[in-house]
């Protein structure tokens, strides 16, 4: 049977991690994926590398492109990729235009495949704690689009039908319709004080909720600058409890975290970030090079039983030594009766990852409590050290365990260098500085030296976020700075950030006064 070549996928409604398993694997194998503009670019990171990326966004931006457009280039991509995916914003069928598109290929005899995705009027709802459907309350549910094809010469809506209607109604597209919907309920017959929920930006750290009724929503919108991307829920099912609002409940929903790692390293912050509801902003300041196939490196794994101990002071030293070990054949039992030592519990985890447990690692994760740890541990047989970590990293455990009597043999298996960002990228981190963070955040030393080579710290100083820093060293180097630290990380790993800064987020709501809570609630 002849596989389809074009498949029409929903990209669901804007948090990456609503993407089915199906779109995933669509996503994969595509040559060409042709995207709507209402698609979150991070759902392309499960796109192969070498596959055509083609953004089609309609009304908005320079170029927007017709359907019409959008037709042709689906066939001719079709005619020359094995497989197209048609991707488009929550599922593909509903108020999609998919059957221009779908008319399309059928008239060019070419297979193709549909993978649902989830609405937005269903995942929106859920982030609110909406129930659409409710057997008190609402029995049925009606989707019905605010933004008709201009080609009609009368509206298909039957807003006598609607305003009688006792379930749901859930209007997709219809900001900037929305005094115009509410005025013609009204005027057929729905009650004036009849709820309505207004969801901007649903899934996303941004997500907006307005609670109003049916005669004040359309001035209520404005007021609180609501904007499109938007649904809007009216009937009973919109004046859910507000303790049913999970997503908005999340300890650091909506907050802007400044992050200042390498871009993998940001990529993985911003996930975790995401997982508590924040709003991660990276900025790129540093980049790792890896320094693994260095003769220095292959040479002392190739002595490395004379070593009593080895010593890691992060993961990525663990990754890249072991990188140079796979190269050279061999596997984790190279390290054979050596002791192994860890500055803290990431370090540890990823030797984890490579079927080794670490013999020592400090109550406190830094190198300071690390080199007191070994020194205790060490006797007069039990002195060879082996250090692998970064070519950057300060002199302070070397010099301690030299000071004690051991023997210390450093190699760099790789290093951080100052990252190029562009002037663009530059532009708008500083903007975010100047009036958007609530958080800036450093996980090291480097991070820090890196960041404010690239801006002034009077930029910092004169701007609304606090700076979090994730251990000692990092914050020394903010301090030396002329910069305060407003939290310093309990646990220094990026968990333990993140577990202060809920903290610190926490205390705060509690001792806002109740008129302050009522005017945050207002603004939200």
């Amino acid at each position: 049977m002849k596989q389809p070549k074009v498949y029409l996928v929903g990209a669901g409604p804007g948090d990456p991690s609503l993407l089915t398993l199906a779109a995933v694997k669509c996503l994969g194998r595509a040559d060409c994926i042709i995207y709507d503009g209402l698609v979150d670019p991070a759902v392309l990171q499960y796109a192969r590398p070498d596959a055509e990326k083609i953004c089609v966004r309609k009304r908005t931006g320079p170029n927007p492109a017709t359907q019409e457009q959008i037709n042709k280039l689906l066939l001719e991509k079709a005619r020359s990729c094995d497989c197209v995916v048609r991707l488009k914003g929550g599922d593909p069928l509903l108020f999609a235009r998919a059957a221009e598109e779908l008319q399309t290929l059928t008239d060019a005899g070419l297979f193709f495949e549909i993978i649902p995705g989830i609405t937005a009027a269903q995942a929106a709802a859920a982030y609110c704690g909406i129930l659409l459907t409710d057997r008190l309350i609402s029995s049925q549910v009606l989707f019905v689009t605010g933004k008709e094809s201009p080609d009609k010469t009368e509206s298909a809506i039957d807003f006598q039908m609607l305003a009688r209607f006792e379930g749901s109604l859930v209007f997709y597209m219809a900001m900037g319709t929305l005094e115009e919907i509410a005025e013609k309920l009204l005027s057929c017959g729905k009650a004036s004080d009849t709820p309505v929920a207004v969801i901007a930006n649903a899934t996303l750290p941004t997500q907006r909720l307005l609670k109003s009724a049916l005669a004040a929503v359309a001035n209520d919108c404005r007021a609180a600058c609501l904007a499109a991307p938007a649904i809007i829920i009216i009937g009973k099912a919109a004046d859910s409890s507000p303790h049913w609002g999970w997503f908005a409940a999340k300890p650091l929903f909506g907050k802007r975290i400044g992050i200042t790692r390498d871009p993998r390293g940001n990529e993985k912050f911003a996930q975790m970030l995401k997982d508590f509801a924040a709003c991660p902003v990276p900025f790129d300041c540093l980049q790792i090079h890896d320094l693994s196939d260095s003769s220095e490196l292959t040479a002392v794994l190739g002595r490395i039983e004379n070593f009593d101990w080895v010593v890691f002071t992060s993961a990525r030293g663990v990754e890249y030594t072991f990188k140079a070990v796979e190269r050279l054949g061999r596997d984790a039992r190279i390290f054979g009766k050596a002791k192994l030592a860890c500055v803290g519990s990431a370090t540890a985890e990823a030797l984890a990852r490579f079927g080794l447990a670490a013999d020592l690692v400090p109550r406190q994760f830094t190198t300071a409590a690390l080199a007191e740890a070994l020194i205790r541990r060490l006797d007069s047989k039990d002195k060879n050290i082996l250090l692998l970590r970064s070519a950057i990293a300060p002199d302070d455990l070397p010099d301690s365990l030299i000071k004690a009597g051991a023997n210390v043999v450093q190699i760099p298996v790789y290093t951080v260098l100052l990252a190029t960002p562009s002037e663009e990228q530059k532009k708008a981190f500083g903007k975010e500085l100047q009036q958007g963070l609530d958080w800036l955040t450093f996980t090291s030393a480097s991070a820090v030296r890196f960041f404010f080579e690239q801006f002034p710290p009077q930029l910092v100083k004169s701007g609304p976020a606090k700076i979090a820093s994730i251990g000692p060293a990092a914050s020394a180097q903010l301090k030396a700075l002329g910069l305060d630290v407003d939290l310093q990380a309990g646990v220094h790993t990026l968990v333990g950030l993140i577990d202060s800064l809920v903290q610190a987020t926490s205390e705060n709501h509690s001792t806002k006064s109740p008129e302050r809570k009522r005017r945050d609630k207002e603004n939200k």
